[in-house]
């Protein structure tokens, strides 16, 4: 068989060369980091040891952490080296392994937000038939099917990468190996690949996009039908941190993907990126759960206990 590929590693430009920042922009990912671990990994501890917290919701976040943690680590680690070492170096398997695995765990979250929808609308539409509804099996079924699809997603998406070849430069101009960094690298005719990419991401972006927006339509037609006043200002304050991230994330990845390659500009891209790759998984706990009753009393009585 022929020989693919004559690049057996890729130059990470980065997200800046001016030596002024990098130190900076080191110390700022290293406490980004640092977070996302302490606030991913944390959760999913005060879930997993509080049985309050067993409930489909916590569930769902607990997955939700776990991606957050998974796909914030294929991606920081390797750019903090980069800023503080100037390690832009990545061999082939590597940045294939990269690209897999952010590709899977970002596409995960897709569809674990689309599922966190789903259980907040029955929730709060169904009340009286919530425990029927989301039982266990469902839960189990909605996340395995999260896991299954994203993975599914990021085989299709580095087996269409990789069939490429790539005997021009192997100057990445990007801070990871993102798919569309990569692939504009190649000296094959990437037309057909870059269809695949915006048909598959598309599908997958705006079926949990249609999942979400059905899901808060019933959820809005019930608020505005609630006559206590507190359960407005509680439904809708959960809404907007819901929709904060869901914006932030949507509408980075449809920014990032969806648009002509003619129109992509790589620094712009970056910018972008580090929103979804970086901040985002530290956002979610915070968004997501620091700020529940629920898990800020069992985090107290796991400190008062320890004490």
């Amino acid at each position: 068989m022929e020989n693919r590929t004559e690049v057996t590693e890729f130059v990470l430009l980065g997200l800046t060369n001016d030596p002024g920042l990098q130190v900076p922009l080191f110390i700022t990912f290293l406490l980004i980091y640092i977070i996302t671990l302490v606030g991913n990994l944390g959760m999913i501890l005060l879930i997993l040891l509080d049985s309050r917290l067993h409930t489909p919701m916590y569930f769902f976040l607990g997955n939700l952490s776990l991606v957050d943690f998974c796909y914030s680590t294929a991606v920081t680690p390797k750019v903090m080296s980069g800023l503080l070492i100037g390690d832009k170096i990545i061999s082939y398997n590597a940045c294939a392994a990269q690209m897999f695995f952010f590709g899977a765990f970002a596409t995960v979250e897709n569809y674990l937000l689309a599922s966190m929808a789903y259980d907040r609308y029955a929730a709060v539409c169904k009340p009286l038939h919530y425990v029927t509804t989301m039982t266990t099996n469902v839960c189990v079924c909605l996340t395995v099917g999260s896991y299954a699809f994203g993975f599914l997603n990021a085989s299709i998406h580095l087996g269409d990468t990789l069939s490429l070849s790539f005997c021009k430069s192997n100057v990445v101009h990007h801070f990871f190996c993102d798919v569309l960094a990569v692939m504009v690298l190649s000296c094959s005719d990437r037309h057909v690949s870059e269809l695949v990419l915006i048909y598959v991401v598309s599908f997958c972006i705006f079926f949990a996009l249609l999942v979400i927006w059905i899901s808060y339509t019933f959820i809005f037609a019930t608020i505005l039908k609630m006559r206590s006043g507190a359960g407005h200002r509680k439904a809708m304050s959960t809404c907007a941190s819901h929709f904060t991230t869901v914006s932030i994330f949507y509408g980075t990845l449809i920014f990032m993907y969806l648009q002509p390659s003619s129109s992509h500009s790589m620094d712009t891209d970056k910018i972008a990126s580090v929103f979804y790759a970086i901040v985002i998984p530290m956002l979610n706990p915070l968004v997501y759960s620091l700020r529940n009753k629920e898990v800020k009393s069992t985090f107290t009585k796991i400190l008062l206990e320890a004490k």
